[in-house]
């Protein structure tokens, strides 16, 4: 299907999935988007749109000149990894809590870290450049150090999944950790004191204009927490990889995909050189592969792009929440999240309930309302799931 065209503001608004599916105060929120001078040609709705803080997840926003913080999310870099292994179904035992236990051993989950960085990523010019970014998380370097090759919470996870060949893919969901969030938050509050940010429709959509201190300051600490997040995943796989390995002497890795889905970056559209943010966005140009998770006990994709112009050639980055934690904490049980996650070794206890499958749309909906956007390559189910 083609994406649906509702007006804006100042530019209109092009949805991958029905308006009235829509929750009216993301409408509103792509409305206020629209609104922003800088914004250019259209604003693209991602088919897993839903409400985010200032700047609606699932929206790919391209800007002339000026970039809005809340547009890339406050986890910066946020994103996905996935390797295809040499492993079949048929090497997997039948229970595999003991692998589960020994990732969650390996990998700090929720607020936990690393006492020291992992081997191998002691060294790395992350570290020489820290002391660059903002003077106010100068006092974070040894906790970022020590987050790094660690999970989170939410719905940041760890799987182990099977394709319809049989083939065993390990697939990680993180993002930034606290020092990402930490930066986010402090150049967003800078961009709210502007003075050309004074009247716009919403006060979280304050936005940096190029040739500005402020702006070269922003993106000098946004490229290297997108740096760091992708880092992450790389140490969280070379972990990982060293628990299969105990298990599976013979691992080998065949395929590595990586993709950022909350991120900027500089490209050209309509014939423009524009600022692009995806906040819960992955790139989807032509033939690049990318990932689109669904949530604990559904389905998640490895894509090629198509590079769809309408959509800056941007594909969705999951499944996207169809209700708050708060609301799903209240409407299932912890039966309910058991029945939902049955064959998936997983934890199952009211921690992890927020994130119960049917807080989410139905990725199978949303991978059929961007059909124009990727092609699918792999269609993955998890076996294996670590949360914090």
């Amino acid at each position: 299907m083609g994406p649906a065209q509702i007006k804006g503001k100042n530019v209109d608004i092009k949805l991958w999935t029905r308006p009235d599916e829509v929750e009216s105060i993301a409408l509103e929120q792509l409305r206020n988007i629209s609104a922003l001078p800088w914004v250019f040609h259209h604003v693209a709705a991602m088919p897993d749109v839903h409400f985010g803080k200032g700047a609606t997840v699932g929206s790919v926003i391209a800007m002339r000149d000026a970039v809005a913080p809340a547009a890339v999310g406050v986890d910066i870099g946020c994103g996905m990894g996935a390797l295809r292994t040499n492993l079949t179904a048929a090497d997997l035992p039948d229970d595999l809590r003991r692998i589960r236990s020994d990732i969650e051993r390996a990998i700090p989950v929720g607020f936990a870290a690393h006492d020291a960085p992992p081997e191998g990523f002691e060294r790395l010019p992350l570290w020489d450049e820290f002391a660059s970014l903002s003077p106010k998380v100068q006092g974070l370097f040894a906790r970022a150090r020590c987050q790094l090759g660690t999970l989170g919470g939410g719905n940041h996870f760890i799987e182990l999944c099977l394709d319809t060949d049989g083939d065993v893919w390990l697939m990680l969901h993180s993002g930034s950790r606290n020092i990402g969030k930490e930066l986010a938050e402090i150049h967003i509050a800078t961009a709210k004191k502007l003075a050309h940010n004074r009247d716009l429709p919403d006060r979280d959509l304050a936005v940096f204009l190029a040739g500005t201190p402020e702006m070269k300051a922003y993106r000098h600490d946004l490229f290297w927490a997108q740096r760091y997040a992708r880092t992450n995943r790389e140490a969280m796989f070379h972990l990982a990889e060293g628990v299969l390995r105990r298990h599976f002497p013979e691992l080998a890795i065949q395929d590595a995909i990586y993709c950022h889905h909350n991120y900027v970056a500089e490209e050209c559209h309509f014939g423009e050189e524009v600022l692009v943010t995806r906040k819960g966005a992955i790139r989807a140009g032509k033939g690049e592969l990318g990932i689109i998770p669904g949530s604990m006990g559904t389905r998640s994709y490895i894509v090629r792009g198509l590079g769809n112009p309408e959509a800056f050639e941007s594909a969705s980055h999951g499944a996207g929440r169809r209700m708050s934690r708060g609301e799903a904490k209240r409407r299932f049980t912890v039966g309910d999240l058991a029945a939902q996650t049955a064959g998936v070794e997983c934890r199952k206890d009211g921690g992890v309930l927020d994130e119960i499958p049917s807080a989410y749309k139905p990725i199978e909906r949303v991978m059929e309302d961007q059909r124009d956007l990727v092609e699918i390559v792999a269609e993955l189910r998890q076996v294996l799931c670590v949360k914090g």
